[in-house]
């Protein structure tokens, strides 16, 4: 199974709190979404830790990888029910996409661990679990002011709607 690094969660932390502290709002909104983001990326470390501590060959292996993976899936359901403010709106529909295919993942990854080894199961709960983290990474890009990027992604700017003709001259016009 790919997991998200200790580095990168701790690193994807770091990187959070700097651009929320420097965003100039000190609101109480703004202020309770940092500490409840800041929450949910300490959740994550910690659990991506203890399942790369797992022992793959202990009898009880798979049992605690599904019990890291349920804590897993109520961190993302959590961090989807946030109180998102009007600066992170654009978050809004990743957060929830990615709460989904977490919640996806760790059903699949039941049925691939739950009783006989199902590798299909596993196959496609990786699947759910890499678009999960994706999302979270286009969330972190966002809050760094990045421009999000990859297959599937599509941006709209605020400036969509303001179009400007252009005439035969190559002269615009408004």
């Amino acid at each position: 199974m790919k997991k998200m690094s200790i580095t990168k969660v701790i690193a994807i932390s770091i990187i959070l709190s700097l651009l929320l502290a420097g965003c100039g709002k000190s609101t109480d909104e703004l202020d309770a979404y940092k500490s409840n983001m800041e929450s949910f990326f300490n959740t994550i470390s910690e659990l991506n830790t203890k399942m790369n501590t797992i022992d793959a060959t202990s009898e009880n292996a798979n049992a605690t990888l599904l019990q890291y993976l349920d804590e897993m899936n109520a961190a993302f359901q959590t961090m989807a029910s946030y109180e998102i403010p009007e600066e992170f709106s654009s978050i809004e529909s990743l957060a929830s996409e990615s709460a989904e295919y977490m919640d996806k993942a760790v059903s699949t990854y039941h049925l691939a661990y739950d009783g006989v080894y199902d590798e299909s199961s596993e196959d496609l709960a990786i699947q759910y679990y890499q678009r999960a983290n994706s999302r979270i990474q286009y969330m972190i890009q966002i809050f760094h002011g990045e421009v999000p990027s990859g297959e599937g992604v599509s941006v709209i700017t605020e400036d969509t709607y303001h179009l400007e003709s252009i005439d035969p001259s190559g002269s615009s016009s408004k």
